[in-house]
């Protein structure tokens, strides 16, 4: 059986661990075996870069350009380690965040320059792309409100990331847009401001197609 590569992507408070999770249960319940994994992190190595990237307190002074390459060197172990093997063993492999994220975040978030940014990542990926990528949209206001009742809950957890301003998460946004024009084959935009349900069913009608290829 052919393994698939399913990526979701999205500013924060898009609902994206609830939706992953509940297409893993829908995929196992047809018979799949499935992986699912997050991104910077996946692997040992990769978590110890991801709470240096997001919660480390020594982080503060981290410039774009080390944030670049930290999330691609976790991204290249994770490929390497997790993601190649499990395509190969015919798996589905569910990852919260890929390579767009860094395109959207470091990219046109941070204001790195595009070639290098893009050189960078093939450099970490190779020939691993995704077969489909599912862009969970929520407009900004929705995003902020779930970031902060998210962060309402008892003692937050920093996040370096998730704690840039307004104006930086509106570049993010207009890079996801520009992928999704971009690539509209590959990256499907799902409003996920909608109800879980209705979330959940324009997301498998996404990746039925590709089950049965």
């Amino acid at each position: 059986m052919k393994g698939l590569f399913i990526t979701f992507e999205g500013t924060e408070g898009g609902g994206k661990t609830t939706q992953i999770a509940l297409l893993s249960d829908r995929l196992k319940a047809s018979g799949r075996t499935v992986r699912v994994l997050r991104e910077p992190g996946g692997t040992p190595i990769g978590e110890e870069i991801r709470h240096t990237l997001k919660h480390s307190a020594n982080n503060e002074a981290m410039t774009p350009e080390t944030e670049l390459l930290l999330m691609n060197a976790s991204r290249a172990q994770l490929v390497r380690e997790i993601i190649r093997p499990a395509l190969e063993r015919g798996e589905v492999v569910l990852c919260d965040r890929f390579y767009d994220s860094t395109i959207a975040y470091q990219g046109f978030g941070r204001g790195l320059e595009m070639t290098q940014v893009r050189s960078i990542i093939d450099f970490a990926v190779g020939n691993t792309r995704p077969d489909l990528t599912l862009l969970l949209h929520v407009p900004l206001s929705v995003s902020e409100a779930r970031r902060h009742s998210r962060d309402a809950g008892a003692a937050p957890v920093r996040d370096r990331i998730e704690s840039a301003g307004r104006e930086f998460f509106e570049r993010v946004e207009r890079g996801f847009q520009a992928l999704a024009r971009a690539e509209p084959r590959r990256v499907v935009e799902i409003e996920a401001a909608a109800s879980r349900e209705e979330v959940g069913a324009a997301i498998w009608k996404a990746v039925q197609p590709l089950l049965s290829s």
